[in-house]
């Protein structure tokens, strides 16, 4: 039995939002078509004053069964569709989502923690993007043709897998939601979401997006629950399952490959980062601290992609370190529903254990400029799970807090001598999920991004997101590439037709 504890305050601030819903929330499955109120239920809380602000059912065998057997059947008519007759269905989808724009800006702060701010840069409308891009896609791409020399053709068919089980992380649930959402429904295949088990609040509005949407039953399912012994791990071995999109962490993502092999399953995995944010000397200083204050502190630092580990050419290094510190300061920690703050809570008390747990280690070995402990907050804040934004220096490459992912609001920074050096350092991780390149040196910007063993490199900016390119990770960073024609070999089968010519 989950006991709701809600403060008045949080319900009045709700209520001045126009949120929709009534506290406690009543979490639900989504199973072919039908809302599903479950059982062995678990709490939801709101990261930003430990408040149990509802509740989320914890979905076993027999949810998995219905879902995975409602997705199985839809199957069936909803591969057949030409893609044309399915991109209304899910242009109808990415509308519902434009529609509760602003209970879903309001709904990813209760989910994760996030400061509403960032959920009104363009959070919503990525989400519908992520379903419009892919339906039109679908569409518009055509395949290849192989004439050979002896007069022979080859051409490629492509055709749906089967059912998806899609399986998000807690950090930015919705949008990385549609992200899979999109392809997999497109391309013909249907799904079982499993979102984290902190932020089932973004899918369960999801599933009734898609509802409103009139998409066939089945075609879209959610089952809520947790990774081992629960809807996860029986989702990741289930035969009928075909293929597993996974974002999240990378021992996470091993055991999920291990589930995944004895029934061959696709895997598409991004995992894991320690991104480095490389700081040149000819770069803009200013705008090197802006793009790195977004890097570092964006969603409490709870990005796979943060750059956390800045590399900075010495002849900068103090003037940077100045104006970094002072801008870290400058943030305003606190009440994430409040417009004017800049860094939330991180999503649960273990979470934050766990991060302070390395500034402990960086307060032994290292040196702490700024942050490294909670700050004070009124009431109900002063229960929520927050940390200053905080900057270490004096730290070695091998240290614990340079080579393993800290997921929070704490970056380290390294000074560097010449270009290789930093590749070096920068290379220097099991990690390989991305980086960030500044510098106004063309030259060395396209020396130094060819050198680098990641995924995607960001020169100038980050987190800059083109549906058309490849995403994914290197190393230890996951397996395979989605986006645009990306994803086709993992969303798509592939077939050759080969005709004689007599």
């Amino acid at each position: 039995m989950v006991e709701p504890r809600i403060y008045k305050e949080t319900a009045e601030r709700l209520k001045a939002l126009g949120f929709p819903f009534e506290l406690p929330l009543e979490v639900t499955h989504y199973i072919g078509g039908e809302f599903v109120r479950g059982e062995n239920f678990f709490p939801v809380v709101y990261p930003a004053t430990g408040e149990v602000i509802g509740t989320a059912p914890e979905g076993r065998a027999k949810e998995v069964e219905a879902a995975v057997a409602a997705a199985k059947e839809a199957f069936r008519k909803w591969s057949k569709l030409p893609p044309s007759q399915r991109r209304p269905y899910l242009r109808r989808f990415a509308e519902k989502i434009r529609e509760y724009r602003p209970v879903f800006e309001v709904l990813e702060t209760l989910d994760v923690g996030r400061p509403i701010h960032e959920n009104r840069l363009g959070y919503v409308d990525r989400m519908a993007n992520n379903i419009e891009f892919f339906a039109d896609f679908a569409v518009t791409h055509g395949s290849e043709a192989y004439p050979m020399e002896n007069g022979y053709i080859n051409y490629v068919l492509r055709f749906p897998v089967g059912v998806a089980a899609l399986i998000t992380p807690w950090n930015m649930p919705s949008m990385l939601a549609t992200w899979k959402i999109g392809p997999t429904l497109a391309f013909g295949n249907t799904a079982v979401l499993k979102p984290a088990e902190f932020t089932p609040l973004g899918a369960w509005l999801l599933a009734r997006c898609a509802h409103e949407a009139g998409l066939p039953p089945g075609v879209f399912n959610v089952v809520h629950g947790f990774g081992p012994d629960s809807a996860g791990e029986l989702l990741t071995r289930h035969p009928d399952v075909r293929l597993v999109s996974f974002t999240g962490e990378t021992t996470t993502g091993k055991i999920i490959m291990r589930n995944a092999s004895d029934t061959l399953k696709r895997l598409s995995m991004e995992l894991g980062g320690k991104a480095p944010n490389l700081i040149f000397e000819s770069a803009d200083l200013d705008r090197a601290v802006e793009v790195t204050l977004r890097a570092s502190f964006f969603n409490q630092g709870e990005v796979c992609l943060a750059g956390s580990r800045l590399l900075v050419q010495r002849s900068v290094y103090e003037p940077f370190l100045e104006k970094l510190v002072a801008a870290a300061k400058a943030l305003k920690v606190g009440d994430p529903l409040d417009p004017e703050t800049r860094m939330g809570a991180l999503i649960a008390e273990e979470h934050l254990n766990k991060v302070m747990s390395y500034v402990e280690i960086a307060r032994e070995t290292a040196t702490i400029l700024t942050g490294g402990k909670r700050p004070e907050l009124p009431h109900p804040f002063d229960k929520g799970y927050f940390l200053e934004p905080t900057v270490v220096v004096d730290v070695k490459p091998s240290d614990k807090v340079c080579q393993e992912e800290i997921f929070g609001p704490m970056v380290v920074v390294m000074p560097f001598d010449t270009e290789e050096e930093a590749i070096a350092l920068a290379n220097n991780t099991p990690y390989g999920l991305n980086a960030i390149l500044q510098t106004r040196d063309v030259g060395q910007a396209v020396r130094v991004a060819e050198a680098l063993e990641v995924g995607t490199v960001w020169i100038n900016d980050w987190f800059v997101r083109d549906l058309r390119v490849p995403f994914g990770g290197a190393k230890q960073s996951g397996i395979g590439r989605e986006g645009g024609h990306y994803g086709y070999e993992f969303y798509y089968e592939t077939k050759n037709v080969c005709i004689a010519n007599r």
